[in-house]
């Protein structure tokens, strides 16, 4: 904590002199109790003597009188906020392994009902992307603040078959590059640039299958260090990739798109979701029906998170999905800023205040 004003600390000096001043006080009190020679008579005409509790009132207002003070001087604190110009681009793996049971009732079901959680967590003016990808990648939705639109989107998914993780990070990056190019305080100057449409305009597409949206640019020159000391008032964007297995179509690798994303200061999140244990059955070439083993990549989706400095996570269960969905709700939905606090100080003084009056007239019948 840090004081605009820590001049005004010299204040608390107040607080020792009013405790001499009440000890001086209430000696001289007890000395005049004394006077009266016939202790006898005196302890059969005076009410019993209220003992320690008398002195509670007292040391409260010397509390609040502390707190004053410190409001007075103004202090700083590092608190967390609600983003305001946040976006946060979910992309999750729609590939047939998502079939798998492991994680109940289905990988893809438990993957849906934790992102609906996790939407409607976050603060409203956060806005939201998502990219489905199976094959290929499909923005379903373009960054909004419209919950019911991504609730409906979230809906829809289907698994289908391959696991293209590689071109949905690109795909992720470019929705990332445009939100980027399109804010005046983050977009580098160009003679000949022109203004780049707002990615809430663009239309969503129909299915997971259809063609993307928009083709990857690994010419970024923004600095790399994804999340590292971002300012407060820099627009966020944050990437979540949920996979169940490792990337087997598609032209780009995922740690390529990785490097893409640290060199856009880009924090891509990824969740390990399902188990080793996790089997789906499909047709083989004769149609007969088949057993395969899909664990997920849990090696590839941690070095995706290291390269864009943000954090690895493993989902096993249905629960722990959504362990994680709230642990990300409280990284990506706020940021960490230094406000002056004196209104909590204030707050604090006056609580202590009415807490004083309270006891004294409940115990003593009077306020001091």
């Amino acid at each position: 904590m840090t004081f605009l004003e820590p001049l005004l600390l010299l204040g608390l000096l107040l607080v020792p002199v009013l405790l001499g001043l009440y000890v001086v006080v209430h000696r001289r009190r007890s000395r005049y109790a004394v006077r009266f020679t016939n202790l006898d008579l005196l302890a059969n005409v005076a009410p019993r003597r209220p003992g320690l509790r008398r002195h509670i009132p007292t040391a409260i207002y010397l509390g609040a009188v502390a707190l004053l003070v410190l409001g007075l001087a103004r202090p700083m604190m590092t608190v967390s906020v609600p983003r305001e110009d946040a976006t946060v681009v979910l992309a999750i793996d729609v590939s047939g392994s998502m079939k798998a049971t492991d994680v109940s009732p289905t990988r893809l079901d438990a993957a849906k009902e934790a992102a609906r959680s996790f939407v409607d967590q976050l603060p409203a003016e956060v806005r939201v992307s998502l990219v489905a990808f199976a094959s290929r990648p499909t923005t379903l939705v373009s960054p909004t603040t419209d919950r019911a639109e991504v609730h409906d989107a979230l809906d829809r998914l289907a698994p289908v078959d391959g696991t293209a993780m590689g071109d949905a990070m690109m795909q992720v990056l470019d929705i990332a590059e445009q939100i980027k190019a399109d804010d005046p305080s983050t977009a580098t100057p160009s003679p000949d640039a022109t203004p780049s449409a707002d990615p809430s305009d663009d239309p969503s597409a129909a299915s997971p299958d259809a063609s993307p949206d928009a083709s990857s640019d690994p010419g970024a020159d923004a600095a790399p260090g994804a999340g590292a000391d971002r300012p407060s008032d820099e627009p966020l964007v944050a990437a979540i990739l949920l996979s169940d297995g490792a990337n087997s179509v598609g032209q780009a690798e995922p740690l390529d798109a990785a490097q893409r994303a640290a060199e856009l200061s880009v924090p891509i999140y990824t969740i390990a979701l399902g188990t080793a244990d996790g089997v789906v059955t499909v047709p083989d070439q004769f149609g007969m029906p088949t057993t395969l083993q899909v664990p997920p990549d849990t090696e590839t989706l941690a070095q995706i998170a290291e390269i864009t400095q943000a954090t690895a996570f493993d989902a096993p269960t249905a629960e722990e999905l959504q362990a994680v969905y709230q642990n990300l709700e409280s990284r990506v939905g706020s940021t960490q800023e230094e406000q002056e606090v004196t209104s909590w100080f204030a707050a604090a003084a006056l609580v202590l205040v009415v807490l004083g009056a309270g006891l004294s007239a409940v115990w003593f019948g009077r306020l001091p």
